[in-house]
């Protein structure tokens, strides 16, 4: 068998080696040199960088390759004039195989997983106050990728709302132009226009640079903003948090 790997990063060049390791034929596919991307991390470091006080601890979450945190993310911190170490700290993992515990960091963590049941619970809301509860009501998520402007799904919080607004009995649809269907949801992106039509309630979810959200505003019955996509947009029919 011949087995064709589009974009062999992380994820892709494991499961490129596994199917070598069976046998097959593999054929890796990808846009540039295959070399990690830390464009977005080095330009947090430096932001990060210039706020730095005493006492903090920066720690780095991305999935990225080992050394990274010493290698790429201690130089520009320290570019601050304060010592790793010293006068600030880095690695929660690093702490855990010492027996140190980051509660703070751990509840951290929680929060986020907690951040879709926020979510629905505003979007209930948020429909109550216009006398609409969530069975039946039409809802349209913008945006169900991770982060703006990828079609990356680990991970996303949008996957829990739709589930969790499913039970709920909302009448749900998204449009995301990074990720044109959702398989094992049984949904498909739909045309933005058509839903903004026919939307109870339009979510923005992801902040994709794509969509024209003063467009969203104007063609929707209600938009609830939960990325401040639509800063200076004032409008009876927006709700931000």
């Amino acid at each position: 068998m011949s087995v064709g790997i589009i974009g062999p990063g992380y994820v892709g060049l494991p499961l490129a080696v596994a199917f070598a390791e069976a046998g097959d034929e593999v054929v890796g596919l990808d846009a540039d040199q295959r070399q990690p991307d830390l464009a977005y991390v080095v330009d947090a470091a430096r932001s990060v960088s210039r706020f730095l006080r005493e006492g903090q601890l920066v720690v780095l979450e991305s999935t990225t390759y080992p050394g990274t945190t010493r290698e790429r993310l201690k130089p520009i911190l320290e570019e601050s004039g304060r010592a790793a170490g010293r006068d600030f700290h880095l690695l929660a993992f690093k702490a855990r195989e010492h027996d140190f515990y980051t509660e703070f960091i751990e509840l951290a963590g929680k929060i986020n997983q907690n951040q879709p049941q926020f979510c629905v619970r505003k979007i209930e809301r948020t429909l109550n106050d216009v006398s609409n509860p969530v069975r039946g009501s039409r809802v349209l998520l913008l945006g169900v990728a991770y982060k703006a402007g990828v079609g990356d799904l680990r991970e996303s919080p949008a996957l829990k709302i739709i589930r969790m607004l499913r039970d709920l009995g909302a009448d749900l649809a998204y449009h995301d132009p990074h990720v044109p269907e959702l398989p094992e949801l049984g949904m498909a992106s739909a045309d933005l226009d058509a839903e903004l039509a026919r939307s109870d309630l339009v979510c923005v979810i992801t902040a994709h640079p794509e969509i024209d959200y003063g467009r969203v505003v104007d063609g929707a019955a209600l938009v609830l903003d939960f990325r401040g996509v639509t800063r200076g947009i004032e409008a009876s029919n927006l709700v931000r948090l």
